[in-house]
C-alpha cells in the first residue's frame, strides 16, 4: 500500500528482455538518489510511476536495484518500456502518515495530457481519462498521476471519457517527473480505492 507521496526521483538506466520474446517480460535497472536504499531489502514493493513492483536486487551502495515486470503490466501501463525519469515511492509502513489517498500501486488505465500550462505560480494539468474510469472521477476527489497523489478541480464528460484539470503547485513540479509532461503525453492513472468499493456496493447483486 502507498501514500501517493512520491519519496525520490529515479532513472531506468537499463531495459533487457527477460525471454527470447516480449511476452516474457524486461528487467529494469533503476538507479536512486544517494542513500534512497539504505532501508530497503530484498522483496520490498517500491512503485514506479504509480506501478507497484518487487526488488529482486539491490545495490544500496551504487543506489541500483532492478526489478522484473511482466508484458502485462508493460501493456497496461506507461513510461516503463524504456530509459527515462520515473517517481518512486516505498511502501508505506503502518505507523507513516498518509500524507495523501490510499493508493494501492495497480494502474486501472491510461490517460492522455491534453493540456499543460502555466497559470499564475501554478501549472493546470489535463488529462483525458478512459470511459471506463469516468465514473470514478469526481470534483474535489482523488487521483494518482505516475503515482502522484492529487486533487480532481474540474471534471468535463465527454462520449468517450472525461477531462480532469488539476493544479500542481511548484513544489510538486520540482519533486517529481510531472514537471516533465507535454500535451500528447501518456500517464498512468489509479482511481480512489474508497470509489472503487463503493461503486461495487451499489452495482453489486444483492444476497437473497
Amino acid at each position: 500500500m502507498f501514500t501517493g507521496i512520491i519519496t525520490g526521483l529515479g532513472r531506468i538506466i537499463d531495459s533487457r528482455a527477460l525471454g527470447s520474446d516480449a511476452s516474457h517480460g524486461k528487467q529494469l535497472t533503476i538507479e536512486t538518489p544517494a542513500g534512497y536504499l539504505d532501508d530497503v531489502q530484498l522483496g520490498d514493493s517500491i512503485a514506479l510511476n504509480g506501478a507497484c513492483m518487487t526488488v529482486t536486487t539491490f545495490d544500496a551502495a551504487a543506489g541500483r536495484f532492478t526489478i522484473d515486470i511482466s508484458h502485462e503490466s508493460l501493456d497496461k501501463t506507461a513510461g516503463l518500456s524504456e530509459p527515462g525519469p520515473v517517481n518512486l515511492e516505498k511502501a508505506m509502513r503502518a505507523n507513516d502518515r498518509l500524507g495523501g489517498h490510499l493508493v494501492s500501486g495497480h494502474v486501472d488505465g491510461i490517460g492522455r495530457v491534453t493540456h499543460f500550462a502555466p497559470v499564475g505560480e501554478s501549472w493546470e494539468l489535463r488529462i483525458e481519462t478512459p470511459r471506463e474510469l469516468a465514473r470514478f472521477i469526481a470534483y474535489k476527489g482523488s487521483i494518482t498521476v505516475n503515482g502522484v497523489s492529487l486533487t480532481v478541480n474540474r471534471v468535463i464528460d465527454g462520449a468517450t471519457g472525461c477531462e480532469l484539470s488539476i493544479n500542481l503547485i511548484p513544489h510538486t513540479l520540482e519533486n517529481t517527473t510531472l514537471g516533465t509532461l507535454a500535451a500528447g503525453r501518456r500517464v498512468n492513472l489509479e482511481i480512489d480505492l474508497i470509489a472503487r468499493y463503493v461503486e461495487r456496493m451499489l452495482t453489486a447483486p444483492k444476497a437473497g
